[in-house]
């Protein structure tokens, strides 16, 4: 199959957590164990699976609490894929969906990675330091 941009397409789709796994792995994501990513798969909102032929090479999806909070996360495309706007194309059908189906007061935020933030910024998505500023925890680090 060609590495056109046409050789790929987007379905509405969680991966499995296999998938999802190996994706973070190879996409250079922080990695989870098969118990967290079992859990956390089940809680999506939406995802979406990029997919070549039968192979996954990409994924996205919103988690949140169904009403007031969102999150995007999960932007990953593996390396040999990159660089030809499928993460473009994965947040586009995310943002499809948040517009169709999430309310209209809805807050939907994502941690961006440098240089990420250049195409979230594409979608919407604007920084919010000073007012605001982005904290994480693992719990394992506690």
């Amino acid at each position: 199959m060609s590495a056109t941009s046409d050789a790929y397409r987007i379905e509405p789709v969680t991966p499995t957590v296999k998938d999802y796994l190996r994706l973070r792995q190879q996409a250079g994501l922080s990695p989870f164990s098969e118990e967290a990513a079992n859990r956390g798969l089940a809680g999506s909102i939406f995802a979406v699976s990029l997919m070549q032929g039968e192979e996954i090479v990409g994924m996205g999806r919103i988690i949140g609490d169904g009403g007031c909070f969102y999150q995007v996360t999960d932007i990953a495309v593996l390396p040999d894929h990159q660089g030809k706007g499928l993460g473009k194309r994965i947040m586009a059908a995310l943002t499809d969906y948040m517009k169709a189906n999430l309310p209209a007061t809805a807050y939907v935020s994502l941690i961006a990675d440098v240089p990420a933030n250049k195409l979230y910024e594409q979608f919407g998505f604007a920084e919010t330091a000073p007012r605001s500023v982005g904290m994480a925890m693992t719990i394992g680090s506690r």
